[in-house]
C-alpha cells in the first residue's frame, strides 16, 4: 500500500442491508468492497491483490466465516482476516483464533469505533508482515549471493593461486631460461585473473553502495582514456581495435558507471577472441541522439551459444568453458544500467562474434 492511499477492505455478509450500511459508514475512511457470498469475495480477492483486511460474518448460508477463512488462508494468505460474530458462536471463533485462521473477532452488535480500531490494528499487522516478507526475500537474495561468492572465491582465487604455487615449485627445478619465461607467462596470466576478479568484485560493491553523481560526459575523452589502456592489449594480441564517437551535445550521466560499462564490455570483447583467428577485431561506436546515448561494442570472437544468452547477466555465470572471465563483469553492467535507467541488447553467433548494444538516457539537468 502506497503512502497516502486508503486502506482497502473487503466485507462479506449475506444480508444486503448490513453490506449497504457498512459501506455507507466507512466509505470515506477506507476503500470498501462488499460481497454477499464467498464466491463474489474470491472474485474481489483475485482482482484486487492489495486488499489488506477481510471481514466476514460468521453466519453465512453456504459456509461459516471460519470455514471460509480456512480456505482463504491457503489461497490468499496475505490479507488479515477478522470475523464478525454473535455470542452463541464464540467458542468456535476462539478456536479459530487459536489456530491462526483469524486475526481477531468483532462481536455483534458492533460500534463504528470498534470496527475502525480493529481495521487500523489489522492494517498495521498487514504492513508489518508485508515488510517482513520483503526483508526475508532480501535476506534470501543476500544469502544466495554469499553462497555464489564463496564458490567463486574457491574457483576464481584459489584456482589461480594453486597454479602459481605449482609453477613456483616447477621453477625451482628448471635451468632452461626459455622454459622459465614460459612458466612466468603462465604465472602472470594466473595473477591477472585474480586481479580481474578483485576489480570486478570491487565494482560490484561500489555499485551497490554508491550514489550516482551526474556530470557532463565527454565520450571522446572517455574513449581516449579507456582506449589507451586497451590499445596495449590490442597490440600484444594482434587485434584491430577502433572506436568512433559522434556526440553532438551535452550528455549528463554518472561517469563512474559509464566507465565501468565500457571497461567490462571491452574486456569481454578482448578476452573472448578466437586464438586461431588471423583478423581479430574489436570495434566501438558511440552516438547520441535526443539525449539518448547509444554504445555498441562488436567483436568477431568465439560468440555465445543461443542457449546461454539469457543467462549471461547472472552473477558468476560463464557461457563458455574458456576460463577467462570472473562471471561478474556483465552482471555489473546490467546492474549499472538498471540504476541509470538504461538497457542492453546482445546479438551473438557461435564462432562468429558478439555485439552488445547499450542505450542510456541522459539526465537533462545534471542532477541526481
Amino acid at each position: 500500500m502506497k503512502t497516502g492511499e486508503k486502506i482497502k477492505i473487503l466485507y462479506i455478509d449475506d444480508e444486503q442491508n448490513n453490506l449497504n450500511g457498512f459501506k455507507a459508514t466507512f466509505r470515506f475512511d477506507y476503500t470498501v468492497y462488499i460481497a454477499s457470498n464467498t464466491t463474489l469475495a474470491y472474485d474481489f480477492l483475485r482482482d484486487h491483490n492489495d486488499i489488506s483486511v477481510v471481514l466476514c460474518d460468521q453466519r453465512m448460508p453456504d459456509k461459516t466465516g471460519v470455514q471460509f477463512f480456512e480456505e482463504m488462508r491457503k489461497l490468499y494468505p496475505d490479507p488479515v482476516r477478522m470475523l464478525i460474530t454473535g455470542y452463541t458462536d464464540i467458542e468456535s471463533v476462539i478456536d479459530s483464533v487459536n489456530r491462526g485462521h483469524i486475526f481477531r473477532y468483532i462481536k455483534k452488535p458492533w460500534t463504528d469505533h470498534d470496527v475502525r480500531s480493529a481495521i487500523e490494528e489489522a492494517n498495521k499487522f498487514y504492513l508489518t508482515n508485508s515488510m517482513l516478507v520483503e526483508k526475508n526475500k532480501e535476506l534470501q537474495s543476500a544469502y544466495d549471493e554469499l553462497g555464489k561468492f564463496a564458490y567463486s572465491i574457491t574457483h576464481d582465487v584459489r584456482g589461480p593461486l594453486v597454479s602459481v604455487i605449482g609453477a613456483l615449485e616447477l621453477a625451482k627445478e628448471m635451468d632452461d631460461i626459455n622454459e622459465l619465461r614460459e612458466l612466468l607467462g603462465m604465472m602472470a596470466e594466473a595473477v591477472r585473473k585474480i586481479d580481474e576478479y578483485i576489480k570486478n568484485t570491487h565494482e560490484y560493491y561500489k555499485l551497490k553502495r554508491g550514489a550516482l553523481q551526474f556530470t557532463a560526459i565527454d565520450f571522446n575523452r572517455l574513449m581516449g582514456d579507456i582506449g589507451a589502456i586497451f590499445r596495449v592489449v590490442a597490440v600484444n594480441d594482434d587485434i584491430t581495435f577502433s572506436w568512433q564517437v559522434d556526440q553532438g551535445g551535452l550528455f549528463y550521466s554518472d561517469e563512474i558507471s559509464i566507465k565501468m560499462i565500457l571497461n567490462n564490455l571491452l574486456s569481454n570483447a578482448f578476452n573472448f577472441q578466437k586464438k586461431s583467428e588471423t583478423n581479430k577485431v574489436v570495434d566501438v561506436k558511440i552516438s547520441m541522439n535526443d539525449n539518448l546515448a547509444e554504445i555498441e561494442v562488436h567483436d568477431n570472437g568465439i560468440g555465445i551459444h543461443e542457449d546461454y544468452i539469457n543467462n549471461i547477466f547472472t552473477m558468476f555465470y560463464r557461457a563458455t568453458s574458456e576460463d577467462t572471465g570472473s562471471g561478474l563483469g556483465l552482471y555489473n553492467v546490467k546492474d549499472a544500467l538498471n540504476k541509470l535507467g538504461g538497457k542492453i541488447e546482445v546479438a551473438s553467433k557461435l564462432n562468429e562474434g558478439t555485439t552488445f548494444k547499450v542505450t542510456i538516457p541522459g539526465n537533462l539537468h545534471g542532477t541526481k
